[in-house]
C-alpha cells in the first residue's frame, strides 16, 4: 500500500469522525468564518469545526508546521480537499491572510515576523483587509500617494484607500505607501502592516448596486506604525505588491471554475429545467440545453486547465503570469453564468424585494449586479489583457 492511499485513508477516518454533521452542508452567508475580533458563531459546530483543523494544521494545509501549517505535500493536499469534497465539508475558514497575505509573507517576511503573524493567520485570529488601490489612480496601483514619513523610530502615515474589501470588519490592513516621493513611480513604495484600531484609521461603507457594502473607503490621518511592521526592504514593496496581486487574481478566479453552479448553489441545468421546464428529465427547450451544455463544457475546460498548471507547479514549470489569464477568463465566465442565469428565469429575475420574490430569486439578482466587479476587482479584465499580450504572447506596446 503506499503512502498515498494510507494518507487518504486516514484523512477519509479523521474527517468522519471530526467533520460535525452541519459542517457537510452548504453555507450560509451568515455562517462563513473569517475569524477575528469580531468573529461571532452563529453554529457552535463552526467553532468546534475551526478548532479541530486548527490543530491538524489543516486551515492551511500547505503550510510549514512551524507556521501553524500541515506541512502537506502537494499531492496530500490534493486529497484532503477531494475527500472535503466528497462529504461536503465546509472551509472551516475564509481570509485574505491565508488566500493573499501568508504567502506573501513565507516568501518576503523576516522570521520574526512569520513566527508573530503566520501562527495567528492559521488559527483565524486576525482579520485582514487589503490597502492597495486608492481615489483618482483606478487600475494605475503604482501611482499611489498614501504616504508613510519617516519619524525615527515609526512611520506616520496619511492618505485613503477605496475599495477596501470589509475593512470595516477587519482586525489588520496589509497596505502600499510611498516612502519615496522623489523616486519613480514604481519606486519608493513600501508594504506595511499595522492594526485597524490605531488611532487616526477611520473607514466608511461604500454601498454597492447590489445593495451590499462589502466595500469600504478607509482614511489614515497621522497613523502611527512601528517600523517592525515593515515587511521587505524599505522602498522594494512593488515586488511584494505584484507577487500578492497573483495570488489574488488566482484566488479570485476560482469561480469561474465553479459557475455550473447558481447563487444558491442549485446546478445550472435544474434552474433552466425549474424556469423553462424539462422533457424527460432533459431541459424541454432544445437551445437552451445547448447553451447550458456549453457553459458546463467551458466550466471543465476551465477546471480541467487549472489543475494542469497546478501539476506544472509542482514540477517547477509556472509561469507566474498565469494568474492573469486564469482571473480574466475565472470572471468573464462567472458574470456569464449570472446571464445565463437571469435569461432562464425570464420576467421573476426582475424581483427586487417584496412577498411575491423568494430570496433564492432575490439572491440571484443582486448577485447578477454584484458579478459587474469580478471584472474590476484584482486588476480589471483589461489589465490582465495588456499582461497576457505583453508578457505571454510577447506583443509589442
Amino acid at each position: 500500500m503506499s503512502d498515498l492511499t494510507t494518507f487518504r485513508q486516514e484523512t477519509r477516518a479523521w474527517l468522519e469522525e471530526n467533520c460535525p454533521p452541519s459542517m457537510r452542508t452548504a453555507t450560509p452567508e451568515e455562517e462563513v468564518i473569517w475569524g477575528g475580533r469580531q468573529q461571532e458563531f452563529v453554529n457552535p459546530e463552526s467553532k468546534l469545526w475551526l478548532e479541530r483543523m486548527v490543530e491538524k494544521g489543516w486551515t492551511v494545509p500547505r503550510w510549514p508546521t512551524e507556521y501553524g501549517g500541515g506541512g502537506l505535500s502537494a499531492d496530500e493536499d490534493k486529497i484532503l480537499q477531494e475527500e472535503m469534497r466528497r462529504i461536503n465539508a465546509r472551509l472551516p475558514l475564509q481570509s485574505f491572510g491565508i488566500w493573499m497575505l501568508g504567502p506573501a509573507l513565507l516568501e518576503f517576511a523576516s522570521e520574526e515576523q512569520k513566527q508573530h503573524y503566520l501562527p495567528q493567520i492559521t488559527r483565524g485570529e486576525i482579520r485582514w483587509c487589503q490597502g492597495y488601490s486608492e481615489p483618482n489612480y483606478g487600475s494605475d496601483l503604482a501611482g499611489l500617494q498614501t504616504r508613510a514619513e519617516d519619524k525615527g523610530d515609526y512611520y506616520l502615515v496619511n492618505g485613503s484607500k477605496i475599495w477596501t474589501s470589509y475593512a470595516d470588519m477587519a482586525d489588520w490592513i496589509f497596505c502600499l505607501v510611498r516612502t519615496d516621493t522623489d523616486a519613480p513611480k514604481h519606486e519608493g513604495i513600501s508594504f506595511l502592516l499595522f492594526d485597524m484600531a490605531s488611532e487616526g484609521v477611520t473607514t466608511s461603507p461604500i454601498q454597492l448596486i447590489s445593495g451590499a457594502s462589502p466595500f469600504c473607503q478607509t482614511f489614515f490621518d497621522n497613523v502611527k506604525v512601528p517600523k517592525t511592521q515593515l515587511v521587505g526592504e524599505l522602498n522594494k514593496g512593488w515586488t511584494i505588491a505584484k507577487r500578492l496581486l497573483q495570488h489574488e487574481r488566482q484566488m479570485i478566479s476560482g469561480i469561474g471554475g465553479n459557475s455550473a453552479l447558481g447563487g444558491s448553489g442549485t446546478l445550472l441545468e435544474n434552474v433552466a429545467k425549474t424556469y423553462v421546464g424539462e422533457d424527460n428529465g432533459r431541459i424541454a427547450d432544445p437551445a437552451i440545453r445547448a447553451d447550458v451544455c456549453n457553459h458546463r463544457m467551458n466550466d471543465k475546460a476551465f477546471q480541467l486547465t487549472m489543475g494542469r498548471s497546478g501539476e506544472e507547479a509542482k514540477a517547477g514549470r509556472a509561469d507566474a503570469n498565469l494568474a492573469s489569464i486564469f482571473k480574466f477568463y475565472g470572471t468573464e465566465q462567472n458574470k456569464r453564468k449570472y446571464e445565463q442565469m437571469l435569461n432562464l428565469m425570464g420576467t421573476q429575475a426582475v424581483g427586487w424585494d417584496g412577498a411575491a420574490f423568494s430570496d433564492k430569486e432575490l439572491a440571484t439578482t443582486r448577485q447578477w449586479l454584484r458579478s459587474k466587479a469580478n471584472s474590476i476587482e484584482g486588476g480589471t479584465s483589461e489589465v490582465q489583457l495588456n499582461v497576457i499580450a505583453k508578457r505571454v504572447l510577447g506583443l509589442p506596446d
